[in-house]
């Protein structure tokens, strides 16, 4: 979006000052708030709600939103038969998109892969990406996050009869243990401190391959987040188990293009606002909140925008 967000001079000091506000600022006595650096109070979207020249403006102005999210995660982001994903980080984007006025055929969701998050950012393919997208240093260096939005922890996921035999990280550095992640992703990282060699590892592009790997004997485990391993345990029909405890935390965020701190924070206003009428919790139910085993979360506090 940033080639298409050319300011004249005004145009940005009126920006900054937008952005100084939503950092802190008072709202004015005409009872403008500061969500989303120049939303209208009643955050109903619409192109004239938003300060000209924003991301927000832009896109209720365009009716149409860009929406990286994964396709492969069952609670989070899964597609159905037709194709549409669906789960907590699509309702997530989904509230954001509402609060823009994009209807929902203005919508469309883009694959995004643990491996490609930032440059489908970067490259501006689009949006927002709201993909189990754990907020760290070195993204944040590249991207932008609002959030975070949920807080997961970093677990085993092994066959069942295995469960006695793999109870925890520190087993793996049995080199004859086989270990299934993400390329791309934290816990492909993580888990490298545990291993006894490299060559234990597998790492492929989404976690149903590792799931597949796991269940035709090809690895031994599979290592990511919590919620996306009970979504994978659920759906194995009682052939998969996680094992010990969480061993990581790993706070999810909604990734925008780098600098765009007007749109993070109307992000993390509009994720405060969900989070105090219902719509938050609504989105967990209807989705991850029907895994077995999925405890609702407490929100958390969410990180300032800079």
């Amino acid at each position: 979006m940033k080639t298409r967000r050319l300011m004249t001079g005004v145009a940005l000091l009126s920006s900054a000052a937008l952005v100084l506000a939503a950092c802190g600022g008072d709202a004015d006595d005409t009872g403008a708030t500061d969500a989303g650096a120049g939303a209208e109070e009643s955050m109903e979207g619409g192109a004239a709600d938003f300060a000209e020249g924003t991301t927000m403006a832009e896109l209720a102005e365009a009716g149409t939103i860009r929406i990286g999210t994964k396709f492969d995660q069952p609670g989070f982001g899964l597609a159905n038969l037709d194709g549409v994903p669906e789960g907590f980080d699509v309702e997530i984007a989904n509230i954001i998109a509402d609060e823009l006025g994009i209807p929902e055929d203005g919508r469309e969701y883009v694959e995004t892969p643990s491996a490609i998050r930032e440059e489908v950012l970067i490259n501006d393919e689009v949006d927002l990406v709201a993909a189990t997208y754990t907020i760290n240093d070195e993204r944040a260096e590249r991207i932008d996050f609002a959030g975070p939005y949920y807080v997961a922890g970093q677990a085993l996921m092994v066959r069942e009869e295995d469960a006695e035999t793999i109870t925890a990280p520190e087993d793996l550095s049995d080199t004859a243990i086989r270990v299934c992640s993400v390329d791309g992703s934290t816990p492909s990282e993580n888990i490298r401190e545990y291993l006894g060699s490299e060559d234990q590892l597998t790492l492929f592009a989404d976690y149903s391959a590792c799931a597949d790997s796991l269940g035709n004997n090809q690895v031994d485990v599979v290592t990511t987040d919590n919620v996306i391993l009970l979504g994978l345990v659920d759906a194995s029909e009682g052939a998969f188990t996680l094992v010990g405890e969480a061993f990581t935390e790993e706070p999810y965020g909604i990734g925008v293009q780098n600098e765009d701190v007007e749109f993070c924070q109307f992000i993390n206003d509009t994720l405060e606002a969900a989070n105090e009428d219902g719509r938050y919790l609504e989105a967990w139910d209807s989705t991850a909140g029907g895994i077995a085993g999925a405890e609702a979360p407490e929100f958390p506090e969410l990180t300032p925008c800079e």
